[in-house]
């Protein structure tokens, strides 16, 4: 039986004498097993305890000789082991729970007397020096002759960087460090991300710069993703869309998509209501869509794109009289803020739901609507405005869409008299 956690062997009696413990752990490996006394040639169980100074380990004879267990935080991969000779406190933590508690069991029944036949006994012999070295939260590799190819990377890895490796895809063995927070994968030829990069329930900063990514996957934006991103970089690659679901993450705070190909942001932009850094540079928009009001930005950058001119007599005609029955239907449905799902209605009329337009008049259109662009300050929403062009703009064209002629009339009306004046 053996464990790998911080250990802290605190002596009772050093208080006594006016000495404090350190009251700090250190690497170790426990591990529980039979030794021969030398003085008594008998067999007996002990706990042997080895650090990075001490390799050949210290140990502790279990029989009769726990006072207590201490597991209030076994839940949380700490525990203390008083010992009765010596008068020491072994005190674990940043240990795995189960294994911790299996640990624990171990000494119980060692120091009840069990059996050792029915005990999970290990070798006690010294430990390899990386066996006790403190577990590794970092990790940067910058060229291919560095990747590691036969062996794997720390299990305790919290932020990885491997650039300028030209890896084509993702290595999987990356999906097991369970407590990465940042992954770093910029300068290299990946096209494609795994669906499970989601399982990375700790993952807070993705950054895939100049990469060779075309789509950014539906599933991604329905992991666990959604709660834990916070930074997304997917600047300078061949992107020319983002899906719809891509609003799910909703924790994302700075958001990266420059130098893509990108004809369009999605559609419910707005939704990203913790974003505050975005920058989409260098793309091929031509217009933004209208939720993109509904930002409060710090830092906004969406220079060299295509922008077009707005006009408000431009407009796009995709009206029938009279209004189909589906579309009256689901407008009731989204104006009256109504329940629905697949198990109520199909699952196409889910979908068109859930990128229905707002009509400035407050009601919504899903498939019928008379659609033009109108200009917006981008200070609006954002703080910190990068000029749009070399002439010095700040302004840029807004989707605008109308749920029928009367309240595209109307609005008409108010621009000529603003024009007016």
């Amino acid at each position: 039986m053996k464990l790998q956690c911080d250990v802290e062997v605190v002596n009772r009696m050093l208080p006594s004498f006016g000495i404090r413990n350190r009251g700090k752990g250190v690497r170790a490996v426990l591990s529980i097993g039979k030794h021969v006394d030398k003085t008594s040639h008998r067999s007996n169980i002990y706990m042997m305890i080895c650090t990075a100074k001490d390799r050949a380990g210290s140990r502790y004879k279990l029989k009769d000789n726990i006072e207590k267990f201490f597991t209030w935080f076994v839940e949380e991969g700490k525990a203390t082991v008083r010992i009765k000779e010596p008068a020491v406190d072994i005190c674990l933590s940043k240990a795995d729970a189960n294994s911790l508690k299996n640990f624990l069991s171990a000494a119980r029944l060692a120091d009840r007397g069990c059996d050792a036949n029915s005990l999970p006994l290990s070798t006690l012999t010294p430990v390899r020096a990386r066996d006790v070295e403190q577990p590794k939260k970092k990790l940067s590799i910058v060229s291919k002759k560095d990747y590691p190819l036969t062996s794997s990377f720390p299990y305790s890895l919290e932020q990885l960087q491997v650039s300028y490796c030209k890896l084509s895809r993702m290595d999987m063995r990356m999906l097991s460090l369970k407590a990465l927070r940042k992954l770093d994968l910029s300068n290299n030829h990946i096209k494609k991300l795994p669906a499970t990069i989601g399982d990375l329930g700790c993952l807070s900063e993705l950054i895939l710069h100049n990469n060779h990514l075309e789509a950014f996957s539906e599933a991604l934006c329905l992991s666990t993703l959604q709660r834990t991103l916070q930074l997304l970089d997917l600047s300078q690659n061949r992107l020319r869309s983002l899906p719809a679901q891509f609003c799910q993450l909703k924790e994302l705070v700075n958001l990266k998509l420059d130098d893509n190909e990108l004809v369009c942001l999605p559609f419910h932009v707005g939704r990203l209501s913790s974003l505050r850094f975005l920058s989409a540079a260098h793309n091929q928009l031509a217009v933004l869509p209208g939720d993109f009001r509904k930002l409060s930005l710090e830092n906004l950058d969406l220079f060299g794109n295509p922008f077009v001119q707005p006009n408000p007599l431009d407009h796009t005609m995709k009206l029938t009289f009279p209004l189909p029955l589906q579309e009256l239907a689901t407008r009731a449905v989204a104006n009256l803020r109504l329940p629905y799902g697949p198990h109520l209605i199909p699952a196409h009329l889910c979908r068109d739901l859930e990128v229905a337009k707002t009509c400035e008049c407050g009601r919504v259109c899903l498939n019928y609507f008379i659609k033009t662009a109108v200009s917006m300050n981008l200070h609006q929403v954002s703080h910190t405005v990068v000029l749009v062009d070399d002439m010095g703009g700040t302004d840029a064209p807004v989707q605008q869409h109308f749920c029928s002629l009367s309240c595209y009339s109307e609005f008409l009306d108010k621009s000529l008299q603003r024009g007016i004046r």
